[in-house]
């Protein structure tokens, strides 16, 4: 139980990076382009957390902790990097199948760093969180589309990347209050995103023409909330645990397009939602079953209290 609290925050940020694609699709809609949601995206989202920092907790951090964190940034911005041009070459229920294969990578990277089989339940939850992702992903439904080599290498690069970003999210500077860490791995990742797709946008008129409507929730829901929130909760609960528990970005892409889009979801993608839930909790109710005690994260996070 003294775990809960930390898996509903991973639980909380995977569900608000459920709910960008929605907002992107708003945003291209009203004729903005990837390049330019995405980069005020990391714009608010990264003037939102230095607020924060400025207000709530002006650590200073030393040279070496800096420097890891905003190396771990990286993996943030690559995520977002290799799965815009995934989703620009690939069908989005093909894109989105790839991203998340995210789970069984992050699974396996924890085993082969701690040199530890996964539990039984991790196992059992990755089957299962692949069978419910294939469904609600709609890939076995008619009319998938077209494919090309390049998307499906870009959509497996950006599940690789963001394994790593929630690996890193519990291992590195653990002990550093989480805003101060989450500003850091945020700067590296608004730079290297600015200079792939520019950051025109800021002095073109684009802002004032509207995109600011669209940037700061992409901002509030794609950095402040995730990367905030990981940064709090992976550590506790050790990477394996994080990584199924992202998988709650799934059901909530595909819940928020029906909401706010009204979008058409077939009943096996319902299914596979289903599904990919049972997957998330299937570590927690397996043990409750068999008599045996919740798994704990394999990982050896700092023991200090986690700060905001």
């Amino acid at each position: 139980m003294k775990l809960l609290k930390y898996a509903l925050l991973v639980f909380i940020g995977a569900c608000s990076y459920g709910s960008l694609s929605t907002i992107v699709k708003l945003g291209m809609n009203d004729g903005f382009r990837m390049q330019q949601l995405v980069g005020s995206q990391y714009f608010f989202g990264w003037c939102m957390l230095l607020l924060l920092v400025v207000l709530f907790s002006r650590k200073k951090l030393g040279l070496k902790v800096g420097a890891s964190l905003l190396g771990a940034g990286i993996t943030i911005s690559m995520t977002g990097i290799f799965y815009g041009f995934a989703v620009e070459q690939l069908p989005a229920s093909i894109a989105i199948v790839l991203l998340f294969q995210f789970t069984w990578i992050g699974v396996i990277l924890e085993a082969v760093v701690d040199r530890k089989w996964p539990s039984r339940e991790k196992v059992i939850s990755m089957v299962i969180l692949l069978i419910g992702t294939i469904l609600a992903g709609g890939i076995l439904e008619p009319s998938v589309g077209e494919m090309t080599t390049n998307g499906i290498v870009f959509g497996l690069m950006s599940a690789v990347s963001f394994a790593f970003y929630i690996f890193v999210s519990g291992r590195v500077a653990t002990q550093v209050p989480a805003v101060n860490k989450s500003l850091y791995m945020t700067t590296s990742a608004m730079i290297i995103i600015m200079v792939v797709f520019s950051p025109s946008f800021i002095y073109d008129g684009a802002l004032t023409d509207g995109l600011w409507k669209y940037g700061l929730p992409l901002g509030l829901l794609g950095i402040v909330i995730p990367v905030l929130f990981f940064s709090i909760g992976v550590p506790k609960l050790g990477s394996g645990l994080g990584t199924i528990l992202g998988a709650a970005e799934l059901p909530a892409a595909v819940v928020a397009s029906v909401l706010v889009l009204q979008e058409d979801v077939s009943l096996l993608r319902w299914v596979g939602i289903f599904v990919v839930l049972i997957g998330i909790a299937a570590p927690q109710i397996i043990p409750m079953r068999t008599g045996e005690k919740s798994p704990k994260p394999s990982s050896k996070p700092s023991l200090r209290k986690v700060e905001l």
